[in-house]
């Protein structure tokens, strides 16, 4: 039986040299792989108490949504500037060359849930730390944050210090 980073292709040099890509897509592109994926979040989450799910665009909202599914849970989005129809709040973070910022319904989180944050890699931590902050700014709090690959060399996880991080894959590397 194959393992879930069976079903991830390593590519080396992109998007430039020494840079080891982790594409995920070949996880999606499989059925026997999605499948996995989905059941190492539910894995992951096994002993943690929540209420709601937050979906980071793009590729969190794929994974949050199916294990939403799975376990009868609401799914929130986190979307970039302009995407969601309501009223919004807004978060600012830095990028390695500039700045971003993310967004969720201002009516999504109700005060006092428990929320788990859902994405596909982390990195340097700045976009989950920014939804964490969402989250807590609606009155929520963060249960714990799940990642499908963690990249360990780029300290995402000691951004993100004081919260429950919990991944199905660590690369040592960036």
């Amino acid at each position: 039986m194959k393992k879930l980073e069976d079903y991830v292709l390593s590519i080396p040099d992109f998007p430039e040299e020494g840079i080891i890509f982790r594409d995920i897509t070949t996880v999606l592109e499989d059925a026997d792989g999605f499948a996995l994926a989905v059941d190492s979040y539910k894995e992951l989450l096994k002993d943690v108490d929540f209420d709601v799910i937050v979906g980071v665009e793009s590729r969190g909202f794929v994974f949050g949504a199916a294990l939403a599914n799975m376990l009868h849970k609401p799914l929130i989005l986190a979307r970039k500037p302009g995407k969601l129809p309501r009223e919004t709040i807004s978060q600012d973070y830095e990028l390695e060359y500039g700045k971003d910022s993310i967004e969720m319904h201002t009516d999504s989180i109700k005060s006092g849930q428990r929320a788990v944050i859902i994405d596909d890699l982390i990195a340097t931590g700045g976009t989950v730390e920014a939804v964490a902050k969402l989250v807590e700014r609606l009155g929520g709090s963060v249960a714990a944050i799940a990642f499908m690959i963690e990249l360990a060399g780029l300290n995402g996880r000691k951004r993100l210090e004081g919260y429950d991080i919990r991944s199905a894959i660590v690369y040592e590397g960036k």
